[in-house]
């Protein structure tokens, strides 16, 4: 028996019109989560379809083997970043494969059960790193940064326009008392920021919060280095299908395909969740799909 996925795949019936997994073909999730859209991308192509699934997560790559066991035989299961994939698949034995998908979210056991600081909800360790072996964690960047850099992050990442008032407030905090918990920082971004200034729509560090995990995790730098070569791994004809969340990783993302004198769009306009999706799962109202193909040669 298969096994189901935990979690709601956001775009899941979008992602597989666009991305049409077949039987026989090879797929790369570049981001693995706890394996949802991996699961569906399986049962399309079955029974000969095969998935290489990447996270850097490792809490996350282990649910996700636990989640797609009915699919053994089927899934290669890659502990690095998609940004990695020119590395990773030449040493599979792979050439090109016939589909490529970047979910670019959070996956939920990151942002509810993770104890990383991800989420701003509660007391957590400002940790923030996707990869436990990369060098700095969230803390470390608070603690060790000058304001300036600090502004340039939560304005830059973040599109935070309170960003020199919070840089000044961190600096000023830590001369008191090292950063180290997720508490401090809503402390601090609350106190920064006038009532005023505060969105209605959002936490006021939401803004802050994003940015920092930006920085920590290079997500930009690893996305585009991905753009830029996707053309080189995927064969002719074949898909590339994005979900961004934020405004940042759109821009890129439609600038890439725009731009890539190797790809066709498939998707004129970035598409988004239906109502009925939205409702079941709130955190798909942000998602963007956008969808190429690569040309033929």
């Amino acid at each position: 028996m298969q096994s189901k996925p935990v979690h709601l795949p956001v775009l899941l019936d979008e992602v597989i019109h666009y991305l049409a997994p077949r039987d026989g073909g090879l797929y790369v999730d570049g981001n693995l989560g706890l394996g949802g859209h991996s699961a569906a991308i399986l049962a399309a192509s079955s029974p000969g379809g095969r998935v290489i699934g990447f996270d850097w997560d490792e809490e996350a790559l282990a649910r996700a083997r636990v989640n797609l066991a009915g699919y053994q035989g089927r899934v290669e299961f890659v502990r690095r970043n998609f940004a990695e994939l020119s590395e990773v698949l030449p040493a599979l034995g792979v050439d090109r494969v016939d589909g490529l998908l970047l979910d670019l979210g959070l996956s939920s056991l990151q942002l509810d059960a993770s104890s990383r600081g991800f989420s701003f909800q509660g007391c957590q360790p400002l940790d923030m790193r996707m990869d436990s072996r990369s060098p700095e964690t969230a803390a470390d960047l608070l603690n060790r940064a000058g304001e300036q850099e600090l502004a340039d992050i939560f304005y830059l990442y973040g599109e935070e326009r309170q960003a020199r008032r919070i840089a000044a407030q961190v600096v000023d905090a830590r001369k008191k008392s090292e950063l180290t918990s997720t508490d401090q920082l809503v402390k601090i971004v609350e106190n920064a920021v006038p009532r005023r200034f505060w969105p209605k729509k959002i936490h006021v560090a939401t803004k802050v919060f994003q940015a920092l995990r930006i920085a920590v995790n290079r997500e930009l730098d690893n996305l585009q280095q991905i753009l830029a070569s996707v053309a080189d791994f995927v064969k002719p004809g074949g898909r590339i299908c994005v979900i961004s969340f934020h405004s940042l990783e759109d821009r890129l993302v439609k600038r890439a395909f725009r731009n890539n004198p190797a790809l066709e769009l498939v998707t004129a306009k970035a598409v988004t969740a239906a109502d009925n999706e939205i409702l079941a799962n709130p955190r798909s109202r942000s998602a963007r799909l956008r969808v190429a193909a690569v040309r033929g040669e």
